[in-house]
């Protein structure tokens, strides 16, 4: 659509070509592991008896009479049970929500733990002396940092020094799931998901499989936690029930699995809400369509990376580049880096981290500042006559632009540091820096835009990098956008309030692109033909 200029590029043809080639094939792959998995939940093959198959059949079927009993105990399978609550009797297909008053024992006051055990069973039977009871254990308590609010930390730290350390949290709500669905399955094609909540009995020679019991963990929520103490009696808990498909309780299996492999890699509980909010607030479409997205932003931004690393290696003159706008986005990696190094996980932070690498790089090639190892020192490059000149034009934009930004971040760091209460002056400064890199951080490609301006030229930017991740922002503040006009939005205000501001300036590249892309071609055929001369 937009002409390009006829620059030697960074890259050979093949083995761009095999790259993009490669990355579109694993994408393919991706999107089409998403649809079987898809497939999967929604068809779910029956068992059909009739063709000599080896069916497990539901133990529902026989409408036996049944209870439910919610206990509480300190160790699942060790210690003594106390009753909660009972249903007798128990219907499966139904729905119910009962509010009780817990007892807390006095380990659980010390700093201890608390389970819950769901048993399924006959009625009028104990369910230990039921030979086909299904049964499930959940936590009630939970360990985290207490937060306190204003005015009540210092007085806080002044009673309890410990009072930083993970304290016992208590969980209000237990959420009981049952597959209800009278479903009939394959032995031979057993679910590999469905398999390990399966009891199977043997009656003659029909196997029946007992109920599919589940606790919902993904309905619990850091901010509905109850804080633990000493002198805490009884305790509120709603126990809610539904029954549910076998569609549906293979979506909440994976949907569990998903939230401990995030535990797993570091993520807090804060974060973990916001991802359970996206996934409970979404159908199952939709999911799938953020999964596709996702995996096309990680593509573009491996792309993007890969072709900045490999122009920026192969750069000889430093003509045209604004260090100023490089100066910035190291700089802004470098604090966004810091930031989420106090409350996220590590499987964010590695990819940050590179880019951050990649930035104090390109700083150090921007100013032409080279290391000598023999040495040990370091060695800054003369400019020539037309490095100078961008430099000049660089320092021009910069300045014109310090006259919008330094006014406002000073004033918005002041406003912060007198209405707002902080952690500590290591945080306000972070958080007050990192406020100002979101909200002024798409003004760093000005400078870049004044030179271009200034010389008539874009051959000296790879616009294949910015094409990628003009592509990925697009991306990223339509689904921003979406979100700020849903009910069930998850992404910050100021996220929301910065859609399609870094398409502004994008486009405009795009503009300068198309009308300078003449000149650009008449500059480097008359640069050829000096060079043809001096030979």
């Amino acid at each position: 659509m937009f002409p390009s200029c006829v620059s030697k590029p960074a890259d050979s043809p093949g083995t761009r070509s095999s790259i993009a080639k490669l990355l579109l094939g694993v994408f393919v792959v991706y999107a089409l592991h998403t649809a079987w998995l898809l497939y999967g939940f929604l068809n779910t093959k029956p068992c059909d008896g009739s063709t000599g198959e080896h069916c497990i059949t539901s133990y529902l079927t026989a409408r036996a009479r049944l209870q439910m009993s919610v206990f509480t105990c300190l160790v699942p399978d060790n210690s003594q049970l106390h009753l909660a609550v009972k249903i007798d009797p128990f219907d499966p297909d139904s729905t119910f929500e009962r509010q009780v008053n817990v007892s807390v024992p006095e380990r659980t006051r010390a700093n201890g733990t608390l389970f819950a055990v769901v048993y399924v069973h006959k009625a009028g039977v104990s369910p230990l002396e039921d030979s086909r009871e299904v049964h499930y254990a959940a936590q009630l308590t939970t360990y985290i940092t207490p937060t306190y609010r204003e005015g009540q930390r210092d007085v806080q730290k002044r009673s309890s020094p410990r009072s930083e350390h993970t304290v016992s949290h208590w969980r209000p709500h237990l959420a009981i799931t049952l597959m209800s669905e009278d479903f009939t399955f394959n032995r031979a094609g057993l679910p590999s998901d469905v398999r390990r909540y399966m009891r199977v009995s043997q009656e003659g020679r029909q196997m029946i499989y007992l109920p599919l019991l589940l606790v919902n963990e993904l309905s619990f929520r850091v901010r509905d936690l109850l804080e633990i103490s000493s002198s805490t009696v009884q305790l509120p808990l709603t126990v809610s029930y539904e029954g549910i498909s076998l569609r549906g309780f293979r979506f909440w299996v994976h949907l569990q699995d998903v939230v401990y492999s995030l535990r797993q890699f570091g993520f807090t509980e804060e974060n973990i809400d916001e991802i359970k909010e996206t996934l409970l607030g979404s159908n199952l479409y939709l999911l799938v369509l953020t999964a596709l997205i996702t995996a096309l932003q990680l593509i573009c931004e491996f792309l993007a990376l890969k072709n900045d690393f490999s122009s920026w290696r192969k750069k000889k003159s430093m003509v045209g580049m604004s260090r100023k706008s490089v100066q910035w986005r190291c700089l802004s990696t470098l604090l966004i880096f810091l930031h989420l190094l106090q409350e996220t996980s590590l499987l964010v932070l590695l990819p940050v981290g590179l880019g951050a690498c990649v930035e104090v790089w390109k700083v150090f090639t921007v100013f032409k500042i080279q290391f000598q190892w023999k040495s040990s020192k370091l060695h800054v490059n003369k400019l020539d006559e037309e490095e100078r000149k961008t430099v000049e034009y660089d320092s021009q934009a910069s300045r014109y632009l310090s006259y919008l930004v330094y006014p406002l971040c000073i004033s918005g760091a002041i406003f912060s540091l007198a209405y707002f209460r902080q952690k500590s002056y290591y945080s306000w400064l972070v958080n007050t820096l990192v406020t100002g890199v979101y909200a002024f951080g798409f003004l760093s490609m000005a400078p870049q835009l004044f030179i271009n301006h200034k010389l008539k030229s874009v051959c000296h930017l790879q616009g294949t990098v910015l094409l990628y991740r003009g592509v990925n922002t697009l991306i990223s503040d339509l689904c921003s956008c979406a979100s700020f006009f849903s009910s069930s939005g998850s992404f910050s205000s100021s996220h929301q309030l910065s859609c399609f501001r870094d398409e502004i300036l994008f486009f405009l590249y795009l503009y300068q692109r198309r009308r300078y892309a003449h000149k650009s071609k008449r500059r480097e055929s008359g640069t050829h033909g000096k060079k043809l001369k001096t030979q």
